[in-house]
């Protein structure tokens, strides 16, 4: 499967970067966020691998699902999807742009890739391991190595959002005494944390379960942890939430190796 979700990506990737080479077109969706005709166009490919290679696990993807087009997911596993993660990043012309595909079973991410096309550079996880490889005209260049969270030391590094940060944000970096961190886009936050460059990513402002999912998966396989803020790991799947939409996150805090 791993093997099959990483060409997905690639070949996702590749339409991105035409697109972003081209100049993309951007519209605004209702909740104000930013998609461009580089989204759609990579989910359309992303679908049509999911739904060659495996017909029977439903898929969620970010533009379906805005569009309202939600499967059944009552069954143990399925695909979350976000075609192009770091869309802000993307028309910034800045290059923390992701493409992001995850398997959920039971609530939790257990495989994952995330690609970088502007940096050529992939991860991937699964089966408790956590893999870097370059990719260089749309082929993986090198060796995927493995990759691990670091122990953390007397001064954590932290990650924040480039485009969604907040006052909560900061104030819980301060209460912890975390002077040292630096904002990155898009879900390479979880990435950098799972290649031991960073300890911690507090995340104080919304997400969607699309957002999140691939790069989760990835640094639980390198061995860090995502916990919501009762100390509980973040969970994949919810629907029919009281206080929120179906797939949002509540606030987080990733890390590596406590």
């Amino acid at each position: 499967m791993l093997e099959i979700l990483e060409r997905s990506a690639i070949a996702a990737g590749r339409a991105i970067l035409d697109i972003y080479n081209a100049g993309p077109a951007v519209a605004y969706k209702a909740d104000a966020s930013p998609v461009t005709d580089a989204d759609h166009s990579a989910e359309r490919i992303i679908l049509a691998d999911l739904a060659a290679n495996f017909p029977d696990i439903p898929v969620v993807a970010e533009e379906a699902a805005a569009a309202g087009h939600v499967p059944d997911i009552s069954g143990k596993l399925f695909f979350l999807v976000d075609p192009l993660d770091g869309t802000k990043e993307f028309v910034g012309r800045n290059s923390d742009f992701t493409v992001n595909i995850a398997l959920i079973e039971n609530g939790v991410p257990v495989t994952g890739v995330v690609y970088a096309p502007a940096l050529g550079i992939l991860y991937s996880a699964s089966s408790r391991k956590a893999r870097k490889a370059l990719v260089v005209d749309d082929r993986i260049a090198s060796p995927q190595a493995d990759i691990g969270c670091r122990i953390c030391g007397d001064r954590p590094v932290a990650l924040t959002s480039r485009w969604h940060n907040s006052a909560e944000t900061i104030a819980y970096l301060a209460n912890h005494g975390i002077t040292d961190y630096e904002a990155v886009g898009s879900s390479l936050k979880f990435c950098l944390l799972a290649e031991g460059l960073a300890d911690i990513y507090p995340r104080f402002s919304r997400t969607m379960e699309w957002d999140t999912a691939a790069g989760d998966a990835i640094l639980r396989s390198a061995g860090g942890e995502t916990l919501t803020m009762d100390g509980t790991p973040l969970t994949y799947g919810k629907r029919n939430q009281r206080h929120d939409s179906d797939f949002a996150n509540p606030w987080f805090v990733a890390r590596g190796k406590p």
